[in-house]
């Protein structure tokens, strides 16, 4: 008779830990993950993945409508498409994440009740998903910055536009820090399930997507400290459309905010993963 190794699960003491092997032994399952996101999302669907270039085409498009032309709302002199497609695809990504990441415990509580994998699989795999989306819609914005570039627009792009992963990257962790507090809290409280949706509306108007922050007077402004998503759109317009309105002080304010609140949500998360089956 061979002797088969044995695997132990033992709860998580340590609070700050992200059990980044255990993530790595189970990669096939956020693989898995990701594909599932894909093929149920647009299994009933006739378009399926064209839906990740109609959405922001036709959010963009009502901004233009909406905002800049009938509010007749400044773009800091940049094309309107490009302005509010700019703003969109970053918030989508930004948003989508957070109310995944949020809903993880509610969403997930049969198969976390039944079987053990470590549980940030789940929020993770929700992040790539969406980076995927993110990339698609990109290219959707680049086939808009070529043809205005082209035709003489007021562009400006500089050597910036290399760090748009690292803002990519800063809002997937900032919406796994604000999300693991949610999930955690959801847990609990189902009440903020229904607020979330009402939440993320407001916050989105909160964050320059539809206005430049150039329009916010100066002494408004520090209020966007309490918001961390600001700067990364700021700094993409910028990057990419030369204009945006950018303070060192502000965002290094708000990168220390958003450190605050993703290494707190670790924390929280992996509090509320030892008993959320019980009180779920």
């Amino acid at each position: 008779m061979t002797n088969k190794p044995i695997t132990i699960i033992k709860p998580q003491n340590n609070l700050f830990a992200l059990n980044l092997i255990g993530l790595w032994k189970y990669r096939d399952l956020i693989r898995m993950f990701v594909r599932r996101d894909f093929t149920t999302f647009y299994k009933q669907t006739i378009l399926g993945p064209l839906w990740f270039i109609i959405q922001p085409l036709f959010t963009s498009a009502m901004y233009m409508i909406i905002f800049g032309r009938l509010a007749n709302i400044s773009t800091d002199e940049t094309p309107q498409m490009l302005f509010y497609m700019a703003g969109v695809i970053n918030w989508n990504f930004f948003s989508e994440c957070f109310t995944k990441t949020s809903n993880t415990f509610a969403a997930n509580k049969d198969l976390f009740g039944k079987i053990y994998f470590p549980r940030l699989a789940v929020p993770i795999a929700d992040a790539i998903t969406n980076m995927i989306r993110y990339a698609i819609q990109l290219m959707l914005f680049l086939v808009f910055y070529l043809f205005f570039f082209i035709n003489g627009a007021p562009l400006s792009p500089n050597w910036m536009i290399a760090f748009t992963p690292i803002i990519l990257l800063y809002l997937a962790l900032l919406s796994l820090g604000f999300g693991m507090w949610i999930s955690a809290l959801t847990a609990k409280y189902w009440d903020l399930k229904f607020a979330l949706p009402f939440v993320v509306q407001l916050w989105m108007y909160a964050t320059p997507i539809v206005y430049p922050l150039s329009l916010i007077p100066e002494k408004y402004k520090m209020l966007m400290i309490l918001n961390p998503v600001a700067p990364a759109i700021e700094f993409f317009k910028m990057t990419w459309l030369g204009a945006g309105t950018l303070n060192l002080l502000h965002t290094g304010l708000s990168a220390l905010l958003a450190l605050l609140i993703i290494f707190t949500g670790i924390i929280i998360f992996n509090r509320t993963e030892k008993t959320f089956v019980d009180t779920i």
